[in-house]
């Protein structure tokens, strides 16, 4: 995505229409020490913060500990577990002060911007829905009202799989992400309270509505999770999984960014929840790529893999999107033109191979493309042979994809806070697909650890063999090339989700 476009960056952005309107805590066992007062800007600097990597599993020494705060250094947290301590000082020395000490394995600034200060994968603005059209919708028998304008659902069999069952409740999914609206009709049935916490600082606060986006904040995450969860209750729309539950962690700030500190609470507050299921539909920022030879950015991309490994280890899977920019995530260079996103951006010439966005790329993590009405690969969605897994409706310009009436728009169509619907588009609405088929797996099978749940969504993908050539615009250029055969490429990884397969093998 170019610079001035909000950090959305796995959804795509739409004109607004009219609005229809309708009806401090911290991780048991995980949390070694909250903060002390944040140091004034008296170290010649502005108050940043920064993570600070050590051997998990018994907490920071009291001498690397004493050792923060001689650099000038105050904690906010530590994540003992995985070893990552966030730190908030004033010192612009302080991050290659820190690296010195025996037993620091990585630190770094999580920002360029000063405390207080976006980064999803959809692709701006929504479209709300009129009234009018709302009323004009006609459900059949069994559907929820706006169901027949979700073409997305037969696209995946979610709406043959509802046949068989709606998912279990003793599943949770959580959306990590701007805030979740759980007033609205459509998520409220299917909210899990418990599991759901603002992660903005670094650390979990649990006061009563902290996951919520306010007026002025992104819907992102609302959405997110009503494809994911929206109750089938005879209102709006129907979630993939419209049986199970879903949480909001939120960890976009006001300003829309997603910054270490709170990504690494979200992925410990949801493994130290019991979730099933994270949805990650965003980029760590303030760097679209973190190159491992820069010791800043080796430090985000060492607390990130610490906390969504654990994550996994303690039984989710961990799905995120791939990102919007047409990027071959595969190749041997890309340049990134807007990083750091929070600073003076500069263009640069990556290799994706040694430079990650995160989570997208982090081992483990279930990568999403993007594909359209017309079952291709949506024109924005990123791809690349061996990057790619799986691949879902995250919708693209109706021009390109228009889908079979009663559908009429090419982009996804979910829920927005203060009880609206709206249509989005980006990889950011594709991954809550994913994160909605995996949820159907783990109702089906219980047991089944994150491992198998992975590999039981990629055998039971529909394999999709590579468009070629791939011209989605129509003027006789091809705008990408796919790589891999059928069941195994860059465009569609493993193949296109099914929740049919979810619910049946």
């Amino acid at each position: 995505m170019t610079a001035p476009k909000q950090r959305y960056r796995r959804a795509l952005a739409v004109p607004a229409g009219m609005a229809l309107a309708t009806a401090l805590a911290f991780l048991p066992d995980v949390t070694a020490s909250a903060a002390g007062n944040t140091p004034a800007a008296t170290a010649g600097g502005p108050v940043l913060s920064y993570v600070v990597n050590v051997s998990p599993g018994h907490g920071a020494s009291a001498r690397v500990r004493k050792e923060i705060t001689r650099a000038g250094g105050s904690v906010v947290v530590s994540y003992d577990r995985i070893g990552v301590i966030v730190v908030h000082s004033a010192d612009p020395d302080f991050a290659a002060e820190i690296r010195k000490v025996h037993g620091v394995d990585s630190a770094g600034a999580t920002r360029n911007a000063p405390l207080p200060a976006q980064s999803t994968t959809d692709m701006g603005t929504p479209k709300v829905l009129t009234a009018g059209e709302v009323a004009d919708a006609q459900a059949a028998d069994g559907q929820d009202p706006l169901e027949p304008l979700q073409w997305d659902l037969p696209a995946i069999k979610a709406d043959k799989a509802h046949e068989k069952t709606l998912g279990s409740r003793d599943v949770t999914v959580a959306v990590i992400d701007t805030g979740v609206d759980d007033t609205h009709p459509d998520i409220a049935p299917n909210f899990d309270r418990a599991a759901s916490a603002d992660c903005v600082s670094g650390r979990a606060d649990t006061a009563d509505g902290a996951w919520r986006p306010s007026a002025s904040e992104s819907p992102h995450g609302t959405h997110v999770a009503g494809e994911i969860a929206a109750a089938k209750n005879g209102v709006g729309v129907t979630g993939v999984a419209p049986g199970v539950r879903v949480a909001g962690i939120k960890v976009g700030n006001p300003d829309g960014y997603f910054y270490t500190e709170a990504v690494v609470c979200g992925f410990m507050w949801a493994a130290e929840h019991h979730v099933d299921v994270t949805n990650n539909s965003y980029y760590t920022d303030p760097w679209y790529f973190n190159c491992k030879n820069d010791p800043d950015q080796r430090a985000l991309v060492d607390a990130v893999a610490r906390a969504s490994r654990y994550a996994e280890k303690k039984g989710a899977v961990n799905v995120a999107a791939a990102g919007n920019e047409a990027y071959d995530l595969a190749s041997d260079s890309i340049t990134d033109p807007v990083s750091p996103n929070d600073g003076t951006p500069s263009e640069r010439v990556i290799d994706p191979h040694e430079c990650y966005d995160i989570p997208t790329q982090l081992p483990g993590v279930v990568t999403v493309a993007a594909t359209g009405a017309k079952g291709l690969k949506s024109s924005f969605s990123n791809y690349g042979l061996g990057v790619i897994d799986i691949a879902a409706p995250g919708g693209d310009s109706t021009a390109y994809q228009k889908p079979e009436p009663p559908a009429t728009s090419g982009l996804v169509l979910g829920p927005l806070p203060g009880g609206k619907w709206g249509y989005m588009a980006g990889t950011s609405m594709a991954t809550p697909h994913v994160a909605g088929v995996a949820a159907l797996i783990k109702s089906t099978h219980p047991h089944a650890p994150a491992a198998l749940v992975k590999a039981l969504l990629y055998a039971e993908a529909d394999a999709t063999p590579c468009t070629d050539p791939y011209d989605i615009d129509g003027d006789g250029k091809a705008d990408a090339v796919c790589e891999g055969p059928r069941n195994h490429n860059g465009f569609y990884g493993w193949g296109t989700a099914d929740a049919l397969a979810a619910v049946t093998k």
